[in-house]
């Protein structure tokens, strides 16, 4: 029995040493550096988009690369203002909301407009400027089909917020629609410009 306990020592002293040696390692090994957990694209996100899950990601991010605003959960459901590369942030000021008005200051409201042609709204993104126009109905009724009346500018340069997609469940409309930062002056001017195919659009 000595004898075999005497084999077994020298075995069991250097596995006794080598977890030693690997517990001593283990505490010196650096703690992972602090992270915030958020939500990004999983993939190239177009503007307009409604949010799924499987549109976003969790990414754990350095506390200093963390932007302002970022979203950490519930994201799932509310609409992109602007497109989104992969692996970008999402954050309150990319989705359709209060955040999008931030730091047009204060008394600025977003105002729903729909424009005549559909084709150039297509080319517009969030944080284009363009100057909103109607044109009035000729005053005989005859002419009506044969030239429209003068142009009239009814906004200026206002920032374009959202172009949110068709609607392809919805009632089909002629136009597009697209959302500016107005102050309600102008968003009244908007409102009382008449039936919504006669707006066009000039983009600055």
């Amino acid at each position: 029995m000595n004898v075999r306990l005497s084999r077994l020592r020298r075995p069991l002293a250097a596995l006794f040493a080598a977890a030693a040696a690997g517990l001593a390692l283990l505490a010196l090994r650096p703690a992972p550096p602090p992270s915030v957990r958020v939500l990004a694209a999983a993939r190239d996100l177009p503007a307009g988009r409604t949010l799924t899950p499987s549109d976003l990601r969790p990414v754990n991010l350095p506390p200093g690369s963390v932007p302002s605003g970022a979203l950490r959960s519930r994201a799932a459901g509310r609409v992109l203002a602007g497109p989104m590369r992969r692996g970008e942030p999402l954050t309150d000021a990319r989705v359709v909301g209060a955040a999008l008005l931030r730091g047009y200051g204060s008394g600025t409201v977003a105002t729903p407009v729909r424009m005549a042609d559909a084709d150039a709204t297509r080319l517009l993104h969030p944080g284009d400027h363009i100057d909103v126009l109607t044109t009035q109905a000729p005053s005989d009724p005859l002419e009506a089909t044969q030239q429209q009346g003068p142009a009239r500018i009814v906004v200026s340069s206002v920032p374009v917020v959202a172009v949110p997609p068709p609607d392809e469940d919805g009632p089909q409309e002629e136009g597009a629609l697209i959302v500016l930062a107005t102050d309600r002056a102008q968003a009244a001017a908007l409102a009382g410009a008449g039936a919504p195919l006669s707006l066009t659009i000039t983009t600055l």
